[in-house]
């Protein structure tokens, strides 16, 4: 330190000198206290003496807000729970999923759609007032739906044959269903629904991919568990392939009997009403569908 003042007195002149004299002549007293010491040890050990920094020992605090890889689900009234579970690869890549699990019981499901006003998904909560906004099923570029919608009892699109599942609300019971095993048949009283591929879980809790392209993307999922009460999981980040996440969705504690893959990528959002406002994970594009849950 003396010598970093010294040399910066005679860079920056007689200015630096008479701010920092008080300074310079405690580093000059210190300086001659110590002179004797350290001579007395050369002469004692006949060679000069040489010091070495230590450097400061590095302690890692855990922060106290971190938050648990799984803090289990948590009730926000109304028959909805919340649950952020923190998912991690074989590469340690970890992502926190967003989780909500609805009693139909006590909510009420419906399909909005508005191909010529769409919206990020949490402008949609905002509009709705509701519990839960979740975004729905694919669409094209000028977001018209790629398969069918029915948004009170109003049908748009077309169904899916063959393959794909459907979200389906009727008067008396919602469910997520393979439109394989179980066809939509227009006679249906169907007043809500919504079409999307692939069934990640068949009936019963088994895979329904085992191959695909291997590309990562956002997802989002609408399933039902083995209670009938409904499913919805986002992930915010590009972690899952549908193969993977189909695995992990049969190995989860979910308890799963059916699980859809709804619109991911850039459409990809789940807002719902927390304890301290809406909270959750927003779409980066407007989206024109979207699947609406509500206090009955």
């Amino acid at each position: 330190m003396f010598l970093r003042v010294v040399a910066r007195c005679k860079m920056q002149g007689a200015g630096y000198i008479s701010h920092h004299a008080p300074r310079l002549a405690h580093y000059l007293l210190l300086a001659s206290c110590l002179l004797p010491f350290l001579a007395s040890l050369a002469c004692a050990s006949g060679t000069t003496p040489t010091f070495t920094p230590v450097a400061p020992t590095a302690r890692l605090v855990p922060s106290p807000t971190s938050e648990p890889d799984d803090p289990g689900w948590q009730a926000l009234g109304n028959g909805v729970e919340l649950r952020r579970l923190r998912v991690t690869d074989a590469n340690g890549t970890s992502n926190r999923l967003w989780l909500a699990r609805l009693d139909p019981a006590r909510v009420r499901f419906r399909v909005l759609y508005d191909q010529a006003n769409p919206r990020l998904v949490s402008e949609w909560f905002g509009a709705a007032k509701a519990l839960l906004v979740v975004n729905a099923g694919y669409f094209t570029e000028d977001h018209h739906a790629t398969g069918l919608v029915i948004s009170d009892g109003v049908r748009s699109g077309k169904s899916y044959t063959g393959f794909g599942g459907m979200f389906a609300v009727r008067t008396d019971r919602v469910e997520v269903r393979w439109l394989v095993a179980k066809p939509y048949n227009s006679a249906e009283p169907l007043r809500h629904a919504v079409q999307a591929f692939p069934m990640l879980v068949h009936s019963g809790g088994k895979p329904g991919v085992t191959e695909d392209d291997g590309n990562l993307a956002r997802r989002t999922v609408v399933g039902q568990d083995r209670r009938g009460r409904i499913v919805f999981l986002v992930s915010p980040d590009s972690f899952f392939t549908l193969k993977n996440l189909s695995a992990f969705l049969v190995a989860s504690d979910l308890e799963l009997d059916t699980a859809l893959n709804l619109d991911g990528g850039t459409s990809s959002g789940l807002m719902l009403a927390g304890p301290d406002g809406p909270t959750g994970v927003d779409s980066w594009v407007k989206v024109p569908a979207v699947i609406v849950a509500e206090a009955r």
